[in-house]
Order: C-alpha cells, then structure tokens, then sequence
C-alpha cells in the first residue's frame, strides 16, 4: 500500500471503494477533452480492475494513485506514472484532477510528491509527460512542478479521428531542488 501525504493531500494506492469516482472522473467528456475519448464502462472497469493489482515499477503498467484531501478525504483524482523507458529509467506522468478541484493546485502538489517519491524509490533519472497543445491547464501544472517544454510533436495524438498537437515536457532528476 502506497501513502504519500502532503501539506493538503493524501495520495494512496487504488481501493476498490474508489470505483464511484474513477468511473464519474473517466467518464467525464470535460475532463477527458484533450486526452482520450470517453470509453464504455465496461473498459473504464477493466483497467480500474488491473490497477487494482499489486504494482511494480518493472511491470510495464500504470502506477495510479488516488488524490484525496487531508481535511475531509475528498476525491479530488488520480495521479501516477510508468516506466517508459528501462535503459534511460525514464517515467511519464500522467494525472486528472477532478472538475470541482481544478484549479486549486492539487495537480501541482500531488504531482511534486509523486515525482519526489519515483526519485526516492527508484531512483528515476527523468520524468517526461505530454499534453495536447490546448490543454492550457495542464502545461501551467507541469511547469509548476519544475518540468521544461522540450518540444512540439506534431500531430501526434489521435483523440477519436483527430490527429492533435503535443507539447513534451521533460525534468530530470538533477532539476529537482531539495
């Protein structure tokens, strides 16, 4: 069981109690806009099942971790990374913040703690995330967090039959400030 806690959040390993909100948060068109398209709910169950499993940083599969405040134990999303590359030990990060906790810096800071934690743990030398050149949001979080815009991938993301733009940011270990 994985618990990372931060001045406002707690950031836990998957329950099978979070199914409720892991079905509302991926089957929200708002959140999912510049990710993916919503899928059934049998698929979102699935993938919710398989990260329900013991995770390894060597399994080829998503860490995903649950965001939930101190205070109340609100929902607020999930967070995580997977080991993209074994020969660099590089991780890609992913999250999605709920709509009603947007805003508020939890991507921020959930993300600052999952990364800290990847460095103590597996000593991950870089981490690399994408984000659809629209998604705003997104880009402001990870360069919050320490994270450089490394480049712009064209076309290279199907959301449905549209072929999207992507920023690629980068931070590496030695960019993170004790």
């Amino acid at each position: 069981m994985i618990e990372l806690y931060t001045d406002r959040l707690v950031i836990r390993s998957m329950q099978k109690k979070d199914w409720p909100n892991v079905l509302a948060l991926n089957s929200n068109p708002s959140v999912l806009k510049h990710i993916r398209e919503v899928t059934s709910e049998a698929e979102i169950k699935q993938t919710f099942n398989q990260r329900l499993e013991p995770w390894k940083y060597d399994s080829d599969s998503w860490l995903t971790l649950v965001i939930e405040t101190v205070s109340s134990h609100e929902f607020v999303g999930l967070t995580g990374f997977y080991r993209e590359s074994e020969v660099m030990n590089r991780a890609e990060i992913g999250y999605l913040i709920s709509p009603n906790q947007q805003g508020l810096g939890y991507g921020t800071e959930s993300l600052k703690a999952v990364i800290d934690w990847g460095v103590f743990q597996f000593n991950i030398k870089k981490f690399i995330g994408y984000c659809a050149v629209e998604n705003v949001a997104s880009a402001k979080v990870m360069i919050k967090s320490g994270f450089t815009q490394e480049g712009l991938l064209r076309a290279n993301h199907m959301i449905g039959d549209q072929l999207i733009d992507e920023y690629i940011f980068g931070l590496l270990q030695s960019d993170i400030r004790e």
